[in-house]
């Protein structure tokens, strides 16, 4: 079936964390299986990173929509000055 996302921006400030929920990103692809779909992170935050809660300070390149209701993933901001609002894509 046809994938549709909607990722709303996030906007963090030097050194915040944003846990990711389904209210950030959204994602269908048409069947009754929404717990089989993966993100894969195409282009990772400006200032920051995508982390597994379980494993802080390691950036990850994809997580699942199980991982994102279990609220596991997580935007990091580096620390650097540059805060503002970032798509997931």
């Amino acid at each position: 079936g046809d994938i549709v996302l909607l990722a709303k921006p996030v906007t963090l400030t030097e050194g915040d964390r944003v846990t990711l929920t389904t209210d950030v990103p959204v994602a269908t692809d048409g069947t009754s299986k929404p717990e089989k779909l993966l993100y894969a992170v195409s282009l990772p935050p400006v200032h920051g990173q995508i982390e597994h809660i379980n494993y802080p300070g390691v950036p990850i390149s994809s997580y699942s929509q199980l991982d994102v209701v279990a609220q596991k993933a997580s935007d990091v901001h580096d620390n650097s000055h540059g805060a503002g609002k970032e798509s997931l894509r």
